[in-house]
């Protein structure tokens, strides 16, 4: 059973009408970048939650969330109604295994990111973990539909600068063309190369590891292309393989 902890909200971040950030203050244990929370309202006697990574460093007590706006879900569109001063629940464990620990060695790992899945890639970026100098290269992809969703482009390009020449960082965008992103979905650029050819490395099952985070229609497609193009797999501490996964719902 989950153990709950009051989080105060000290700033919120709209970035379109259906994209916002929660910063909170909270007295969660400490974790590892790249897991999540739940975070809850109480209805009615009655806990409302879902799981949302955190996209802050562990160092860092401002506990950030990068939140959709579901209109007919159960828990975003009371967390979109809350201001700065307010409270939520917050699990005060930490769960799940997308984190370095769980990668094997590989020379390029690849994070692969839609919408508000680029959330726990920031953490881990901003963790700045010894771990991560096992890579010879990092390629950050973040896939959303309108580049007005790139909300976090100013801080991933600071990262960029920080890990001098590592960190590789491609935006895709799916509904509007842009001169400086490559056009269409993850598994269609993976297929066709472009993806590739615009960041400059290979997929290669035989030096690289990829994670992937957000939709679950983009990982599945993404896993499938991944296998029949490559011969990837999940990756299982049980049974190792090149794919990591992490899904929303």
């Amino acid at each position: 059973m989950s153990t709950w902890v009051i989080g105060k909200i000290i700033n919120i971040k709209n970035w379109t009408d259906q994209l916002f950030s929660l910063i909170v203050r909270a007295p969660v244990n400490t974790f590892v970048a790249g897991q999540f929370t739940k975070i809850g309202i109480k209805i009615n006697n009655i806990i409302v939650q879902r799981a949302y990574s955190y996209l802050n460093a562990p160092h860092n007590p401002n506990l950030e969330f990068y939140i959709a706006t579901v209109l007919k879900g159960k828990c975003t569109p009371l967390l979109c109604t809350l201001r700065p001063g307010d409270t939520l629940m917050l699990t005060k464990k930490a769960y799940g295994r997308f984190i370095l620990n769980e990668i094997p060695n590989c020379k390029n790992l690849w994070m692969l990111a839609s919408g508000t899945g680029i959330g726990p890639y920031l953490s881990i970026l901003e963790d700045h973990d010894k771990r991560l100098c096992q890579f010879s290269n990092i390629v950050l992809v973040h896939a959303v539909r309108f580049s007005k969703n790139l909300n976090y482009l100013s801080q991933i390009r600071k990262l960029q600068s920080f890990y001098n020449g590592k960190l590789h960082v491609q935006t895709i965008i799916s509904q509007e063309e842009s001169s400086s992103s490559l056009f269409g979905r993850i598994p269609a650029l993976i297929k066709n190369d472009s993806l590739e050819k615009k960041v400059g490395l290979q997929l290669d099952i035989n030096n690289s590891h990829v994670m992937l985070c957000g939709n679950p229609q983009m990982i599945q497609d993404t896993k499938e292309i991944l296998n029949k193009k490559y011969g990837m797999k999940d990756h299982l501490r049980c049974k190792p393989g090149h794919v990591t996964q992490e899904r929303y719902w």
